[in-house]
């Protein structure tokens, strides 16, 4: 047992969460042991891939066995080589290979080649983001530890969850919702934007436990998605570079969240942008936080907020808490989980080689576990039933001496050698952050402007965000007293 006692996260004073965007557990590290027949260091076992694992080709052809992303050629961190559907109806395709999923749901995981050809067929047609000589088969290649150097070590180095979904079966700010929040109010899409619901921030400043959410070179989109957040204090948000400078003075909040750059040129590792840069991210992030003073008391988890169509042979439980009594789109009954989606528990408390899991028969680990493990530490009441049921992360937490060895020792970020097929087009969070800033109250020649001007790449939607941001902060100051 841990010095701490009954609750390891007593030792933990820092959390950490950086949430990355759309990639799958199997597509990221799904091969992180499998040349060890699946069973880490420790002994523990580990649901990754045998390499035997397959999908119906598209149209019912050959079947498509999952394959090995190679390494240092020039598409090697842009695969699958365009942007799979995420959405709830090609996440029901992908699991259940029709758009509508069955009664009772009985995912077989059969559907992401049929899907990713689909998803082909209209992108090739309407963007120019679709990496040359992409194919349907390409949805099965997977990242090995030797493409993905960072993500593998820092796995191998302290704890993997390879039971982690989630929240629910569709694409980013439903997902993201319920990491702040505990609930997406019924949403299924991005289409809705913003959230009323009361998040896990106001929730720890009622009892007086400090919070900063950090966007990477801008407010964090978060803030502007969030009614409840967007005017508060500017004290409560910042950039990754007060992230880097807050944690070498000592001085990081009790809770902290960081985004990546949302653009096609960003880090977010978004399909089908380069992944390298998320590499290179997540590496300073925890060197920020080992060269931290706090680094001994300090938990780090990094996670994806949803799979992106990316394949994962896993089928997601359906032993999901609705959240609420908010009614679901799509007749959405929120008893299912998302896929599975990679999650990393770092921190020197925590042994190498750890694969975390709940015990069998349990609800599994999902975004709400984040919350949970937050309101165990601080003893902050659960938002909704979701976070009330879920399981915390304290059980990796079971070193009573910090270790004081790194295993990113020697590790470089990779570098992508191919070109950017989305160049500088916007990214769709790009598009829905222009949105929200142009609802800003801007006052301009005397009237409130809100309309968003013509923006015709990502650095014009990067530009204008900035800006109105900018311009926004600077008429709230003014208006004070």
């Amino acid at each position: 047992m841990s010095a701490t006692g009954a609750n390891p996260l007593s030792a933990i004073n820092h959390i950490v969460v950086l949430m990355l965007e759309n990639r799958s557990f199997d597509h990221m590290l799904g091969f992180l042991y499998t040349d060890a027949g699946n069973v880490s260091p420790s002994g523990q076992p580990f649901d990754g891939l045998t390499g035997k694992e397959s999908n119906p080709g598209a149209d019912g052809t050959q079947a498509v066995s999952v394959s090995k992303i190679q390494v240092a050629t020039s598409s090697t961190y842009f695969m699958p080589g365009a942007d799979p559907g995420e959405g709830y109806t090609a996440t029901n395709a992908q699991l259940f290979g029709s758009t509508t999923a069955p009664v009772p749901p009985a995912a077989t995981n059969q559907g992401f080649v049929s899907d990713f050809s689909y998803t082909l067929s209209w992108e090739s047609k309407e963007k120019n983001s679709v990496l040359p000589g992409t194919v349907a088969n390409d949805i099965m290649g997977m990242h090995t530890p030797e493409t993905l150097p960072v993500l593998s070590a820092l796995a191998r180095g302290f704890a993997v969850c390879d039971g982690w979904f989630g929240s629910v079966p569709t694409e980013t700010l439903p997902n993201r919702a319920f990491v702040h929040a505990a609930t997406s109010q019924g949403h299924m899409d991005d289409k809705t934007k913003t959230f009323t619901s009361a998040t896990i921030y106001t929730a720890l400043s009622k009892q007086n436990i400090s919070w900063k959410i950090y966007g990477y070179d801008a407010d964090p989109l978060t803030r502007h998605t969030f009614t409840e957040l967007t005017s508060l204090a500017d004290a409560y948000f910042g950039e990754f570079k007060d992230f880097q400078a807050d944690a070498a003075s000592g001085s990081l909040p009790s809770y902290a969240f960081l985004e990546p750059s949302w653009g096609s040129k960003g880090n977010s590792q978004h399909p089908n942008y380069d992944v390298s840069l998320g590499e290179q991210y997540i590496q300073d992030v925890y060197v920020a936080l080992r060269n931290s003073p706090l680094w001994n008391e300090t938990l780090l988890i990094v996670t994806y907020d949803e799979h992106g169509g990316c394949y994962d042979h896993v089928a997601p439980p359906t032993s999901a808490i609705p959240p609420d009594t908010s009614a679901g789109e799509y007749g959405f009954d929120f008893k299912r989980f998302g896929p599975r989606v990679p999650t990393l528990l770092i921190s020197p408390r925590i042994p190498a080689g750890t694969v975390l899991r709940v015990p069998a028969g349990s609800m599994p680990f999902d975004h709400t576990s984040i919350l949970k493990t937050v309101e165990r530490r601080w003893n902050v009441p659960a938002l909704t039933a979701r976070d009330a049921a879920a399981p915390d992360v304290g059980a990796a937490l079971s070193l009573n001496t910090p270790r004081t060895d790194d295993p990113l020792a020697g590790v470089t970020a990779p570098v992508s050698t191919g070109a950017n097929p989305a160049a500088n087009q916007p990214s769709h969070l790009q598009e829905v952050y222009a949105e929200l800033v142009a609802r800003l109250p801007v006052p301009d020649a005397g009237q409130d402007t809100q309309r968003q001007p013509p923006l015709q790449n990502g650095d014009d939607y990067d530009r204008y965000i900035k800006e109105r941001l900018a311009a926004w902060k600077a008429s709230r100051r003014m208006a004070k007293p």
